[in-house]
């Protein structure tokens, strides 16, 4: 493998983890939220 592309492979899973990250993040969210709105109705 090139060095170009370890280095594009890297940075994709550098970004990988970011989208990874993003989606935890928003999952806790929504399971917050309808927490909330379990506990008001």
């Amino acid at each position: 493998m090139e060095a170009s592309q370890l280095k594009q492979m890297k940075d994709m899973e550098r970004e990988l983890a970011q989208y990874k990250k993003i989606v935890a993040e928003q999952a806790l969210q929504i399971t917050v939220l309808k927490d909330v709105i379990e506990k008001k109705l």
